[in-house]
This record gives structure tokens, sequence and C-alpha cells, in this order.
């Protein structure tokens, strides 16, 4: 199954310094049974995105709760077994956790994919929706608005080969 661990840069470093994505268990973003509900599409690389888009929201969450990390979403794709990622069903009829899942075990970074990282023109709208993120979670429309301006911006994709630029 092919998953998206959401991730900040200083955790994308962190896991560069280890060689693994862990400890386990993780939470990551995958094609679950409530993706396809929700999203409502056949297209696996449409459910796919969808999965990498609700990491990268994930990934904002994960910027907005610590200032001191830099302002860009990170998201590690990477391909597990089936039996390693597990969605819970109870809280996939939580619309916030919809793709949501859990994996079981540390993975060498070396086994990742890609890597998906916000460009420098993306770090303001990044930031603002990083502040914003606590009034739009309190129904504040004008704080959703500038929420969704950071996910206007596409991640850029980078081989694995290419992590040593990105966290250095």
């Amino acid at each position: 199954m092919r998953v998206y661990v959401p991730l900040t840069l200083s955790g994308l470093a962190e896991a560069h310094k280890r060689g693994e994505l862990g400890p386990a268990p993780m939470t990551a973003y995958g094609v679950t049974p409530g993706l396809r509900e929700w999203y409502v599409s056949d297209d696996i690389e449409e459910l796919e995105y969808a999965a990498l888009s609700r990491a990268a929201a994930a990934s904002l969450r994960l910027v907005a709760g610590d200032p001191g990390v830099a302002r860009r979403r990170v998201v590690v794709a990477l391909d597990v077994r089936d039996q390693d990622a597990t969605a819970d069903p109870d809280r996939s009829l939580d619309s916030g956790s919809v793709g949501e899942v859990r994996i079981s075990v540390a993975v060498p970074l070396a086994e990742a994919a890609a890597v998906h990282v916000d460009a420098d023109d993306a770090i303001g709208d990044v930031t603002a929706a990083a502040d914003a993120l606590g009034a739009a979670d309190q129904g504040d429309d004008d704080a959703q608005f500038t929420v969704d301006g950071a996910e206007d911006h596409e991640l850029l994709w980078y081989g694995v080969q290419e992590i040593p630029n990105l966290v250095d």
C-alpha cells in the first residue's frame, strides 16, 4: 500500500539522520475504504492525490504546532505491506481522519518512493495558514480561507537521494 507520512523539515532531517521513518506506530494517509467513500472516485491516481493532500494538511498541523520549524509542509511517500498499515474504521467517521492509517513498523528511509516539499514561494502562505489554523478549527471563515490558501500550492517532488540537500 502506498502511504503518505506527514513531517516537518526538521522531522525529515531527523529521519535522515536515523536512516528510517519511525519509531512505530506512525500516522500516515493512504487510500482507505473511508477515503474512497469520502472522495467518491475509482481513479487510483486521484485517490492517491487525495491521500497526499490529507498528509499535507497533517503536515501543516505539525508546522503549526512547532513555531521553531521551517514553514514548509513535508510528506514522504512510501510503500508498506498492507498488513503494516491499518485504518481504524471508527476514526474514519471523523472527517479529519479520512484516509488515516497507522504504520506498525519503522521503515528505512531508503525505501521511500519520494519526498514532497513546499517550494519557496509557498512559505508565506504556509506561515499564514499555520497561524490561522486554530481560528479555522473554531469556525472562523476568514481563517479557513487563509488555511485553504496553503492548499493552493502544489508540493514539489524530490527523490530520496535529494534529502540531504533539503535538510541542510
